[in-house]
Parts: structure tokens; C-alpha cells; sequence
């Protein structure tokens, strides 16, 4: 690859100085930054539970001389924590929360989050961090399967109940596709409103007390279904039933099979009657090593016989099967509408007993970042977490910590994507799937959206198949669609195939087709030749 334009010394010395000014500024309202440009091991502490046995590493982002905390091995679960000398408080005024990852070798399965954890019990010790440390937000990239979002997620308290409940952004961004810095910014203010940010654009804007936005609903529903509520006995719930006074007609045949011998058949020329349809192989040998005491008699295997090749067919002829002009199956009486229907029962609603309102959720306070994932994939490097008192602030140290690295990267992603000849193909096919993912969280898609991720994940990583998956997409959407205004397909009617002996396979040995066998052993077929198990 080709070297990019050197960018002349002085223009980065004066950008060093304007962005190094910018941040001691901006310093003033951070709450609390952590650039890991030293190492983390005297400030975070590293969970000491056996299940979490992932390396952490101070280490440079690829291409620049940045450090920041980096996972350092596949398929592992990591956790690391660093408590904050005072809580956090989450009420009254703006809070910003915000840090950067990037995912160097891509993310397939796994997170890239931050847990902001609330105080923890007395006696609770750092090194005892795990998935059951409670927090107050959980915020950042998370990507596995049909799961594909930056999640943000709070836990409250309910004060009736006591019980603290998670409560989760509905339709929230996808996770950028590509190995670039990006840096995630959520913004919480005083009128309950809640911004998502990635790379400074917004891309989500919810309110926290809204159904609309979180499920489920910080506010619980006044009523609920009474627990003790029982349907009676007599509720009928049968819309239709089968009318009493139907009597089956004279002529209705319920014996009657479904297929009949075709009389009328006969049998073709050529047919070879006394041809076997497979016959010994010619060609095969006793292997040397064969021991009839402990294999057994060899004998060579089967092959199907030529002369039935160019023939009709082999082995004894009979007449087909046809569908029976007679059948009609079982007689139901026909169904009217019931004249004891009641609908659908359902239990009574009662007050809700954990019903509250409330102008403001309660957070608890922020004490401790961590970062607790498990996940496939290495190279997912984390830096600059900050909170903030407002977005001034967060957009400073993003222009000053994370744009030039950026831009940096871009610049060298644009050219190498000139050198394979996939310039603007995967700027589109990121505008494409990102749109897709949003999409395909629509609840009337989930049945298809493992199906859709699937196809998806196939374009990520052949970005020249995208124009051809979109177009699949697109009229698999469609295909949807009118099935469910004008519904779907009628069944086709059941036709009965014939038994067609099943070959041999290896999940013979691990005694995987043991009902198989004993199929054939009942049904009165030949037994099978004695194979020779290789060791």
C-alpha cells in the first residue's frame, strides 16, 4: 500500500496546542476521564473470579501512539473495575457519559459496554466484581447473532416493591460495522430526555419515563390481571362448534383408502423381472487386513446394476398406486356459530399494588465504572471514558482525543478501499445494513430476523454481495408484507412418498440411528451386510 500525504509538522504542533489548551479547559467540568496514556494496574482493579480469565493490557491503538485498555484474547470473559473517589449523582442536572472503543479484528459475537455501577453492599470488594455487581447504567456496543445494538440500560428502584428492575431502550443504533475509533455518548437531562450519540451524531433521542421508549415502562401500569381471578367452569370460549343436528350422508365411505392399485397399469416393456436392482461390485477386493474372526465374513458391497440403467426397471413389477376417486375421509359434522360463546376470558383487572408516579426516575448514584463482558473476539481496545457535566464538555475532549484518530483512520481506510476497488461499496452497504438492523427489530419481523441477521453478516464480510443481498431483502420484506394482508399460502395436500431404505452413515457408530435400526428390524427387512468400522 502506498504512503498518504505527510501532514506538515507545523500544522500538527498548532493542533496539539489548540486541542491541549481545549481540554485543560474543558478538564474543569469533567467529573471524572481516564485516557489510560498510563497503565491502569495501580487505578483499576482486575476481577479476581475464576470464570473471568481474559487478559487485560495496556497497550496502543493499531496505527498510533494512543494507549488505552485492550483485550488481548478470543473467546474469554473479562472484568475490571476502577471506583470513583465520590458518587456520581444523577439528578437535577445534565450528566454525560461517554468513552471510546474500537473493535480491531471486528466484533462477531460479543460487547464493547460499560457498567456504571451503583454503590455496592458493605464489605463489597473490587476484586469481587462480576455479572451480578449491581450497576445503574449499563451503555455501550454490544453484537452477537440476531443482536446488534448500542444498548442503554438502567435499573430503578421501585418504591413499593423495592425490587429493582432493568429497564431497556427500545429501538436503539446498530453497532458501527467497521474497525475504526468510535466514540458513544449518552447525555441525561433534567427534563428525563436521554441522548445517544455516536461519533458526536445523534442517533437515538428518548424520554425515560415514556412506554414508547423504554421496555419495560419505568412507570408500572395502574391495573393488573387478578392473580386469584379464575375462569368458571362454564365459560365457553368455542367461537364455533360442530352443528348437533348434521348427520353423516348414506353414501359417505369413511374406509375408504386414500390410493388404490391402478388396475388399468401395465407393466413396460423391457422391464427386467428377474434383475436385481444392485449386485456385488465387481471391482472390489478383500482388504489385507481383514480378520473374519474378528470382522466377521467379508463380503463386497453394493452397486447398482447397469442393465437397469438402460431398463425401465429391475426386480419384480407392481402395479401402481393412484389416488382413489372415492376417498372421502372422515366425516365432521360442519361448524355454526355456538350459541353459548362468551369470548376469551380473562381475568379482572385490580389495582396494582407496585403502582407509583413519579416527575424524575430515582437514580442511584454512579460509583464505580467497570467493564464486565465476555466475548469471541481480541483487539477490542477501550479509552477515554469520561463524565461530564454537559455536552460542551464531551464534545471538547471528543475533537481533542477522538476526531484525530479518526480521521486519521478513515483517511487510511479510504485508501486501501481505492487500492481493492471497493471505494463507496461499503460506505453504502454501512448506510444499507444499518438501516436494515433498525428495521428488523420491528416486532411483526422477529420471527424472520434471525434469518435476515444471517444474510446480513454474509455481506459484512463480502462487501460485493450487498447489492444482491438488499434486493433479497427487500423482496423477502415484500413477500412478507402481503402475506400478511392477504395471507399466506394454502397447505398443499399431504401426498404419502414411498419408503425409501436409508443409507448407512457414520452416526450409526455413536448409536445415533438405534431407532432406525429397529424399524427395519421390525418391518421384516433383510438385515444389513456386515461393514467393516474402521479404527
Amino acid at each position: 500500500m502506498g504512503e498518504g500525504k505527510r501532514i506538515p509538522l507545523w500544522i500538527l504542533a498548532a493542533f496539539i496546542f489548540i486541542s491541549s489548551f481545549q481540554l485543560l479547559n474543558a478538564s474543569d467540568d469533567a467529573i471524572f476521564y481516564e485516557s489510560f496514556d498510563k497503565s491502569f494496574e495501580d487505578r483499576w482493579i482486575v476481577s479476581q473470579k475464576e470464570e473471568y480469565n481474559g487478559v487485560w493490557k495496556h497497550a496502543k491503538s493499531e496505527g498510533h501512539d494512543d494507549y488505552g485498555l485492550l483485550v488481548s484474547e478470543k473467546a474469554r470473559k473479562y472484568a475490571i473495575v476502577k471506583e470513583l473517589d465520590e458518587p456520581v449523582i444523577l439528578k437535577d442536572e445534565s450528566v454525560v457519559l461517554q468513552f471510546e472503543t474500537r473493535l480491531q479484528e471486528g466484533l462477531e459475537c460479543g460487547g464493547a459496554y460499560l457498567k456504571y455501577l451503583r454503590p455496592q453492599e458493605a464489605g463489597w470488594k473490587s476484586k469481587e466484581f462480576d455479572n451480578e455487581s449491581p450497576y445503574s447504567i449499563m451503555f455501550g456496543p454490544d453484537k452477537c447473532g440476531a443482536t446488534n445494538k448500542v444498548h442503554f440500560i438502567f435499573k430503578h428502584k421501585n418504591p413499593k416493591s423495592g425490587d429493582y428492575v432493568e429497564h431497556h431502550l427500545k429501538f436503539p443504533p446498530s453497532v458501527p460495522s467497521d474497525k475504526l475509533t468510535h466514540v458513544y455518548t449518552a447525555i441525561l437531562k433534567p427534563n428525563n430526555e436521554v441522548q445517544i450519540l455516536v461519533d458526536g451524531e445523534e442517533k437515538k433521542k428518548a424520554n425515560l419515563l415514556s412506554s414508547e421508549d423504554f421496555e419495560p415502562a419505568l412507570i408500572p401500569p395502574k391495573t393488573i390481571p387478578d392473580p386469584e381471578d379464575k375462569k368458571p367452569e362454564d365459560w365457553d370460549e368455542r367461537a364455533k362448534i360442530p352443528d348437533p343436528a348434521a348427520t353423516k350422508p348414506e353414501d359417505w365411505d369413511e374406509d375408504a383408502p386414500l390410493e388404490i392399485v391402478d388396475e388399468e397399469a401395465e407393466k413396460p416393456e423391457g422391464w427386467l423381472d428377474d434383475e436385481p436392482e444392485e449386485i456385488d461390485d465387481p471391482d472390489a477386493t478383500k482388504p489385507e487386513d481383514w480378520d473374519d474372526e474378528e470382522d466377521g465374513e467379508w463380503e463386497a458391497p453394493k452397486i447398482d446394476n447397469p442393465k437397469c440403467v438402460a431398463a425401465p426397471g429391475c426386480g419384480e413389477w407392481k402395479k401402481p398406486l393412484k389416488k382413489n376417486p372415492a376417498y372421502k375421509g372422515k366425516w365432521h359434522a360442519p361448524l355454526i356459530d355456538n350459541p353459548d360463546y362468551k369470548g376469551i376470558w380473562k381475568p379482572q383487572e385490580i389495582p396494582n399494588p407496585n403502582y407509583f408516579e413519579l416527575k424524575k426516575p430515582n437514580f442511584e448514584p454512579i460509583a464505580a465504572i467497570g467493564i464486565e463482558i465476555w466475548t469471541m473476539q481480541d483487539g477490542i481496545l477501550f479509552d477515554n471514558i469520561l463524565i461530564a457535566k454537559n455536552d460542551k464538555v464531551a464534545a471538547s475532549y471528543r475533537e481533542t482525543t477522538w476526531k484525530p484518530k479518526f480521521t486519521i483512520e478513515k483517511e487510511k481506510q479510504k485508501e486501501e478501499e481505492l487500492e481493492t476497488g471497493s471505494a463507496g461499496l461499503e460506505g453504502f452497504q454501512k448506510k444499507v445494513f444499518d438501516i436494515i438492523y433498525q428495521i428488523i427489530d420491528i416486532p411483526f419481523l422477529s420471527a424472520y430476523k434471525s434469518k435476515i441477521v444471517d444474510v446480513i453478516e454474509k455481506g459484512e464480510k463480502q462487501p460485493n454481495l450487498t447489492i444482491g443481498i438488499l434486493v433479497a431483502i427487500v423482496v423477502g420484506f415484500l413477500s412478507i408484507f402481503f402475506r400478511l394482508i392477504f395471507g399466506g399460502k394454502k397447505k398443499p395436500a399431504r401426498v404419502e412418498k414411498k419408503n425409501i431404505e436409508p443409507t448407512e452413515t457414520s452416526a450409526d457408530k455413536g448409536g445415533e440411528n438405534k431407532e432406525n435400526k429397529q424399524k427395519e428390524e421390525t418391518s421384516g427387512a433383510a438385515p444389513r451386510r456386515r461393514i467393516r468400522r474402521e479404527n
